[in-house]
């Protein structure tokens, strides 16, 4: 159950990066080469990403894997 809480927490940090830059999910899921649908299960808490996911996430948030998951672990 933790680990729901875990993928809750880091779908609504990965939400609020991107609301605060101004885009869409879709846009955002183009900027990081993912599919919409599966950028929408990340911020829904819904997947366990793997490394090379949040990767994708931090680049295209111009932020490292570390301070995406800051305060989230």
């Amino acid at each position: 159950m933790q680990e729901l809480h875990y993928r809750n927490r880091l779908g609504e940090r990965i939400r609020k990066f991107r609301s605060k830059r101004g885009w869409s999910q879709e846009e955002f899921a183009d900027i990081c080469q993912i599919n919409r649908s599966y950028m929408g299960r990340i911020e829904r808490g819904e997947l366990n990403l793997t490394l090379d996911s949040l990767k994708k996430v931090g680049k295209g948030l111009d932020i490292t894997v570390a301070e995406l998951l800051r305060g989230i672990l």
